[in-house]
């Protein structure tokens, strides 16, 4: 059988850069009065969303993955860096293309595709996530909110979140 390694945070980290990791971290202390252990926490999960969608452009195109508003805020200052954010996505990141941004709420979403589709797509990102980073951690809770509508309201714990399989897509 054959180990695939995981994605660490050193990985996502270098990904951005030194300079432009620093920035974005600086930036969002400053800007919101987190610490920045809870800050780089918050730039690995937008990190870690942009690297599934790029390595995971055909099961995940189109989709809504619920993460938290800050993360969608790492991203908007991400893409305002358009340099940086050109090369991140066509040069860094696996899939190599460009990532669009397309600002929606969850409430606004489940409306387009339906409750039960939308839940479904909400569940497919899961087995994708801990194939590259592992299993969630807490840490991971704040940033993600399928996991933690999982595990606060359905009394799942992370080890059984962590274990989900991909959803079988409707023929």
């Amino acid at each position: 059988m054959q180990t695939t390694q995981l994605v660490t945070e050193a990985d996502l980290t270098n990904l951005l850069g030194d300079t432009l990791h620093t920035e974005v971290v600086e930036y969002f202390v400053k800007d919101t009065g987190g610490s920045t252990e809870e800050v780089e926490r918050q730039v690995i999960e937008c990190m870690r969303y942009l690297y599934l969608i790029s390595r995971y452009r055909t099961e995940l195109s189109g989709l809504f993955l619920p993460v938290e508003q800050h993360i969608d805020e790492i991203w908007h200052y991400l893409i305002l860096q358009t340099r940086e954010y050109v090369e991140l996505c066509e040069e860094k990141l696996p899939g190599r293309f460009f990532i669009h941004h397309r600002s929606i709420g969850y409430e606004d979403y489940a409306q387009e595709p339906g409750r039960e589709q939308s839940i479904e797509e909400a569940l497919r990102w899961i087995p994708l996530y801990c194939k590259e980073f592992g299993p969630f951690d807490e840490g991971a809770l704040p940033h993600w909110t399928i996991v933690r509508f999982l595990r606060q309201r359905m009394d799942m714990s992370l080890e059984e979140i962590s274990a989900l399989e991909p959803a079988a897509s409707a023929a």
